[in-house]
């Protein structure tokens, strides 16, 4: 087993980010290309993302291609568009991520295979891809986006999202003891954001039309009082986005970007663990 170094030096690499025309995702196309970076930018919505390779185009090289994650024929075009571009990929972020939820009985099945589909499938389809390709080329970094929900369950109303960020924490952990275990030269990171001034409270505007729209009034309550919150205190992208570049510099793993909201979930498990005494429900955002 081998230490894998992180890539120091990013100047004339590429990355590809998916969800990349808002949110933490365009911020971390945004930071690649001020470094040097060519970048290839996903997005499921058409006109958000001619809008962010508008706004980019100006600082690099940089393409957009529409992409459904979860559908691996589309992150393989992704693929293959970005190769033909720059000829090389050396960082991934799969980063896109949707949310929708209410009371466990209200949740449709439709709402559930939505986010997982999204938030897990999307992460695998982009490792099962990019990793190949990276290790062709001799290394690479691929960050994981999932969320501080990854170690908070019993948020209310977003199981289905705490479900998914699980997920994509026990694959990317997987994925890295596996990598570095065979002395693989591609590292991975795991991107855990707390509150950040994203549009992901109105990610039901990329809901599929056989989702149902989440109306139950404690859902659109929580929903509220998350937005409230996050624009009031919520890190900006920009913020995030240096931490990713670090986390690819230094080959770190857990990237966190409120630390002690991660880690009071973990101890509440333990509490519950160790003591039997279960924790009660949580509210969004604290």
């Amino acid at each position: 087993m081998v230490t894998v170094p992180g890539i120091e030096s990013v100047t004339g690499r590429t990355a590809v980010v998916t969800g990349g025309a808002s949110g933490i995702g365009f911020a971390m196309a945004q930071r690649f290309l001020q470094e040097g970076m060519s970048v290839a930018i996903a997005d499921v919505e058409q006109s958000a993302l001619d809008n962010a390779v508008r706004e980019l185009s100006g600082l690099g090289a940089v393409i957009g291609l529409r992409t459904d994650v979860r559908k691996v024929e589309d992150v393989d075009a992704l693929a293959a568009a970005t190769l033909e571009a720059f000829g090389r990929i050396d960082v991934v972020c799969n980063n896109a991520g949707v949310e929708t939820g209410g009371s466990f009985l209200s949740i449709p099945e439709e709402a559930w295979r939505w986010v997982m589909d999204v938030n897990f499938f999307g992460v695998l389809n982009g490792c099962r891809v990019f990793l190949p390709l990276l290790e062709a080329h001799g290394g690479g970094h691929i960050v994981n986006t999932a969320s501080v929900a990854a170690f908070n369950s019993g948020t209310a109303t977003m199981t289905p999202y705490c479900v998914s960020k699980f997920a994509v924490l026990a694959l990317s952990e997987s994925l890295e003891i596996e990598l570095r275990t065979a002395g693989s030269k591609v590292g991975v990171s795991l991107l855990a954001p707390g509150p950040v001034k994203t549009r992901m409270t109105e990610a039901e505007r990329n809901r599929p039309a056989d989702v149902p729209a989440a109306t139950e009034p404690a859902r659109v309550a929580v929903m509220e009082r998350l937005a409230a919150t996050t624009a009031e205190s919520g890190l900006e992208p920009a913020e995030v986005a240096g931490k990713v570049l670090d986390a690819i510099r230094t080959n770190n793993f857990f990237v966190l970007t409120h630390p002690e909201m991660a880690q009071a979930g973990v101890q509440r498990r333990l509490d519950w663990m160790t003591t039997g005494i279960p924790p009660v429900a949580r509210q969004a955002g604290s």
